[in-house]
């Protein structure tokens, strides 16, 4: 060796298992933020997301834990690469070395590590994306809007998280030289990082903290928007999801200091030693992993949790085909249906048909007022027209339902669905209703809420109010109701088919609108400005709103959204899967990404137990210590890394899951304890690879420390 830079070579080489690990860690962590981005931000995605929805909030969430994880994950694979190699730095600087020399070195190796593994990962993350989403499409499920198309500037999110990985290497690299103590540079590599002490009441204030953070986070927005009026910037809110980020932080700390059993505390008292020793970068990597296995499980949830409840929702249905049409429309008659069904060999049991009307209907409506960059303030103002709802006759109810119910004259009752909820979808009670083509007007008095799932957000007159309020009402503002059964409905596919492509192509123009739309302020928006925003397709495409078009009638858009969409069970199963093929496979896809963060971690910290405690375990072999205890130590030391994180961030995510759903309409529905049965499931099976992946890296610590299982 004639020059330094040679030495510096021979030593990289002697280190390449360092080298190795810090690049793969850093290729890794590039590779899966970049396929997270290329999926969050394709046009595939964002088309069915809605802009401030609740999916695409979710994903969001997701995203940031996903980035904060493989962040940390990064800086600590660098910190232990700089701490390895603090040895032979101090070492050069000892024999003479200068700083400039080692700097140069440093320079060229981390040049070569971070844009090498960067570049890589920045390339190969959207081959990845689009690989994995075409083996879904291949065995999972496939339709017209799961062609996958990325947006170039997605790269941007990539390069700027690349460009962190980057910075943080130089800089942490560059600290590491500039220590001006030779001694603290060479003993580095010796230095433990030993937690303060615990007290033991760490633990349960921890787990009160994760459940005040928890019913913060999630209450808070209500009470703003409810008690407070005031819709406040977006991600503001997530501030009081804090406590629980804390509350889990304590937990991890009384787990790996102090443990949860009294008994025993002092039998595997040298791998709790060596646990406490390295204590801030063990629970450091912990907390990241229960972020990750917490956010992995709330995107897991969302395929069986949809699947099931909409296949219970699906079953529970009394009627198997419902549609309706407004009067001024041509679609199928009864003749018509029995002759299509007698084509498909379905032999149609019972058919019911009734009369229903559009009224306009008082109520409060909000008036927001924008404030900037402090949100979006409103107050509630009264209005004797406030918005236009469907409108039985008590008669027709009846027909329909096959309820008995006699309503007093002058009494109107709204409708929830079948178990007595979902009162935020109702409108809620009316007192004035009102015909808007004679401008006649009946004061009612509520009477008790009926339930009927299929009729949901629907109001029941007396037949003889009925009568009279509806008189003079033209075409445009009547409806037809159609209930019928078949004899075989699951034998029934084609023919439900068939009618829903016939009812879609003998639609007007005139009904192609999504389900908000409203002939009610219609009228009034036209009166008042001469036109009504959602009669413009340019106006809901600006602001992220469903555009109806009856060419896509096979898109989730079209199948949630469109206003006048029939209720067929059979349709509805079979083609359920499709329709949502986009949000079952994006999910599906989120929770992949971050469950492969959580085993790299994983293993990655378990195998640096290897690194670091290779020479307490020599010695204690050389004390005496058979393999049977040694194994003893490592697998307390993985079990803690691994089923830690897995169990709070379980934990976690199951009590704030069965939370969400509780505070939905303050009950469990059957479907929802159908999903919750499914969202077990998936808990065992995810649990029982984690399992897995924890036997495998235990085996391999123990191959690397010469640890033989007798």
């Amino acid at each position: 060796m004639r020059h330094f830079s040679d030495a510096y070579a021979a030593l990289r080489r002697k280190n390449k298992g360092q080298y190795a690990l810090l690049a793969g860690c850093s290729f890794f962590s590039v590779l899966l933020i970049t396929a997270y981005v290329c999926m969050m931000r394709s046009s595939t995605i964002l088309s069915v997301l809605p802009e401030g929805g609740d999916s695409r909030k979710q994903v969001m969430m997701v995203f940031v834990l996903a980035v904060i994880g493989c962040a940390v994950f990064t800086a600590y694979a660098a910190g232990l690469f700089f701490r390895q190699k603090s040895r032979e730095t101090g070492v050069f600087l000892a024999l003479g070395a200068t700083r400039r020399q080692l700097q140069a070195e440093m320079g060229k190796e981390l040049a070569v590590i971070s844009l090498g593994s960067c570049a890589a990962g920045a390339v190969l993350g959207g081959p990845l994306a689009w690989v994995v989403w075409q083996l879904f499409r291949l065995f999972l499920v496939d339709s017209q809007e799961m062609a996958l198309t990325f947006d170039p500037q997605s790269y941007l999110l990539s390069l700027a998280f690349a460009a962190y990985v980057v910075v943080m290497l130089f800089f942490l690299g560059g600290r590491s030289i500039r220590r001006t103590n030779i001694i603290d540079i060479v003993q580095e590599s010796h230095k433990s990082e030993p937690i303060r002490e615990v007290k033991r009441w760490y633990g349960p204030v921890g787990i009160v903290l994760v459940i005040v953070g928890a019913l913060a986070g999630y209450l808070m927005p209500t009470f703003f928007v409810t008690v407070l009026h005031w819709c406040p910037p977006e991600g503001l809110t997530a501030v009081f999801y804090l406590p629980a980020l804390i509350g889990m932080y304590m937990i991890l700390l009384h787990t790996v200091v102090n443990g949860w059993r009294k008994r025993h505390r002092y039998r595997d008292i040298i791998a709790t030693s060596m646990m406490k020793f390295q204590g801030r970068q063990t629970v450091r990597n912990m907390l990241v992993m229960t972020l990750l296995i917490a956010g992995a499980y709330f995107a897991s949830f969302y395929a069986p949790m949809l699947n099931t409840s909409s296949a219970y929702s699906f079953s529970a249905r009394p009627v198997d085909f419902e549609y309706h049409w407004r009067n001024d429309q041509n679609w199928p008659q009864r003749e018509e249906v029995e002759s299509l069904a007698a084509e498909h060999d379905v032999d149609i049991t019972s058919w019911t048909q009734a009369d229903a009307a559009i009224l306009a209907g008082d109520g409060y409506v909000q008036v927001e007022q924008d404030n900037g960059a402090l949100g979006t303030t409103y107050t509630d103002e009264y209005r004797e027209i406030a918005s236009g709802d469907t409108f039985f006759s008590e008669s027709a109810w009846n027909a329909l339902t096959g309820q008995n119910i006699d309503l007093a004259p002058g009494t109107c009752a709204n409708v929830l669905d079948d178990d007595g909820g979902s009162d935020y979808i109702s409108g809620g009670d009316v007192t004035l209703v009102t015909n808007m083509v004679t401008g006649a007007r009946l004061s009612v008095t509520p009477a008790e809420p009926l339930c009927f799932t299929m009729l949901l957000g629907s109001y029941v007159l007396d037949d003889g109010d009925y009568a009279a309020i509806t008189a003079g009402l033209t075409d445009l503002w009547q409806e037809t109701w159609v209930f019928f059964n078949v004899a075989d409905v699951e034998a029934s596919y084609p023919f439900a088919d068939a009618l829903f492509n016939e009812i879609v192509d003998r639609s007007g123009p005139e009904i192609e609108v999504f389900d908000a739309w409203d002939p009610v302020i219609r009228e009034q928006e036209i009166a008042e400005k001469g036109s009504y925003d959602y009669d413009s397709e340019e106006y809901l495409a600006a602001h992220q709103l469903s555009v109806i078009d009856y060419d896509d009638r096979d898109s989730s858009e079209f199948r949630n959204y469109w206003l006048y969409m029939p209720q067929f069970r059979v349709l509805d199963q079979n083609d359920f899967v499709t329709t949502m093929a986009v949000f079952l496979v994006l999910f599906i896809f989120i929770a992949l990404i971050c469950f492969a963060a959580v085993i790299v971690i994983a293993f990655t910290r378990c195998m640096t137990i290897a690194l670091t405690n290779a020479r307490v375990y020599d010695d204690l072999r050389h004390l005496g210590a058979p393999d049977r205890y040694l194994f003893r130590s490592v697998k307390g030391q993985v079990s803690k890394v691994f089923l830690v994180p897995a169990i709070v961030g379980t934990a976690v995510i199951a009590a704030f899951y069965l939370m969400i759903m509780y505070f939905n309409d303050n009950r469990f529905t059957p479907g929802e304890f159908a999903g919750m049965a499914a969202c077990a499931a998936v808990i065992a099976v995810l649990s029982a690879v984690l399992y897995g992946v924890y036997r495998i890296t235990r085996r391999s610590v123990c191959r690397t420390l010469g640890i033989r299982r007798r």
